[in-house]
C-alpha cells in the first residue's frame, strides 16, 4: 500500500519537474539584451516616439525584431518548422519579412518597415537604421553566402536594395532609391542606380539627414550644362570673328 502511494506521488511530481526543466531549458541561452536596445533606440532615432506604451504596440519595426529574435534563436537550436511559422507571422502583422536565419545586431531600428525584406544569410550590424522598402537580397540561385553584410551604424535609405554577397562598412550611408552592387568601405555615401560611392569621412552629421546626401545626377547635368554654354560663348566668338574678318576684305 506504502509502495502504491509513493509512486502515486512520484507519477504526480514528476510532470512538473519535466515542465519546469523544459521552461529552463528554452529560457536558457536567450538574450534579452537586444530587445531592450532596439526599444531603446527608438527614443533617440524617432522624434515621433513619445511614450513607451505607443513604441510597445504601434511599432511594427520593433514587433517584427522581437519575433525574428525568437525565431533566429530557435533556428540556431535546430528547430525547423517554428522559425518560419513565426516569420510568416511577423510577415503578415507587420509587412516586415525577415528570414529566421539572418543575423540582427543589437538596437536596429526598423523606421514604418513595410516591404523591408532581410534575407537568410544577411548579416546587419548593431544600431543599424532601415526605412521602409529597404531590400537585403539575393542576386540569384546560389548557395552559401549569397546575401549581404551591413556594417554597423549604417544608414540604409527607403527603397534601397542592397543585393547579393558584398560588404557595407561601418557607418556607410546608402541614399533613398539606390541598388548597391558592390563592396562599400566605410564612411562612404552611396547614391544612385547602380550606386556609385562618394567618400565624404564626415561623421557629423545626424543619420536622419537625408536631405544632405549628394545628388551625383545632379552635379552631372550642371557641369554638362556649364560645358555647354562655355561651347556656346566659344562658338559665338568665333562666328563673330569670322564675320568680322569677311567684312573686312
Amino acid at each position: 500500500m506504502q509502495q502504491s502511494l509513493d509512486s502515486n506521488q512520484k507519477a504526480t511530481v514528476a510532470p512538473d519537474s519535466v515542465k519546469t526543466s523544459l521552461l529552463k531549458n528554452l529560457l536558457f541561452g536567450f538574450d534579452f539584451e537586444p530587445v531592450l536596445s532596439d526599444f531603446r533606440i527608438i527614443f533617440e532615432r524617432d522624434p515621433a516616439a513619445r511614450n513607451w506604451l505607443e513604441v510597445v504596440f504601434c511599432y511594427p519595426g520593433l514587433h517584427a525584431l522581437c519575433l525574428h529574435r525568437l525565431a533566429h534563436w530557435l533556428h540556431c537550436r535546430g528547430v525547423s518548422f517554428f522559425p518560419r511559422l513565426i516569420s510568416h507571422i511577423g510577415r503578415f502583422f507587420t509587412g516586415i519579412e525577415i528570414h529566421p536565419g539572418a543575423e540582427i545586431g543589437k538596437g536596429v531600428f526598423i523606421d514604418h518597415g513595410m516591404g523591408v525584406v532581410i534575407g537568410e544569410t544577411a548579416i546587419v550590424g548593431d544600431y543599424t537604421l532601415i526605412y521602409q522598402g529597404v531590400t537585403l537580397g539575393g542576386t540569384g540561385k546560389e548557395s552559401g553566402k549569397r546575401h549581404p553584410t551591413v556594417g554597423k551604424n549604417v544608414v540604409i535609405g527607403s527603397g534601397a536594395k542592397v543585393l547579393g554577397n558584398i560588404q557595407l562598412g561601418d557607418r556607410v550611408r546608402v541614399g533613398a532609391g539606390s541598388v548597391v552592387l558592390r563592396d562599400v568601405p566605410a564612411d562612404s555615401t552611396v547614391v544612385g542606380v547602380p550606386g556609385r560611392i562618394i567618400s565624404r569621412k564626415d561623421n557629423h552629421h545626424s543619420p536622419l539627414e537625408h536631405n544632405k546626401l549628394p545628388d551625383v545626377e545632379a552635379t552631372v547635368i550642371r557641369s554638362l550644362l556649364s560645358r555647354i554654354e562655355q561651347l556656346e560663348q566659344k562658338l559665338k566668338s568665333y562666328e563673330s570673328t569670322v564675320i568680322h574678318r569677311t567684312n573686312g576684305k
